[in-house]
């Protein structure tokens, strides 16, 4: 069984927030963008594979 959409991409940004929280508490401004960053263009990543795993299932 497939994990939900939503499952994964809250472990996504749990991951994430956990990170930019770190970088933040030592107020680390590169890294805060570059997570930021990051996150978004694996949160773009992400929804296109579960877009192709969503129409591999329905057929």
């Amino acid at each position: 069984m497939s994990r939900s959409r939503e499952r994964i991409l809250a472990n996504l940004d749990d991951m994430y927030r956990e990170a930019f929280e770190r970088a933040k508490a030592t107020n680390d401004q590169s890294q805060m963008t570059a997570l930021d960053f990051a996150y978004r263009r694996e949160q773009l990543y992400f929804e296109i594979l579960l877009d192709i795993r969503d129409g591999l299932e329905r057929k």
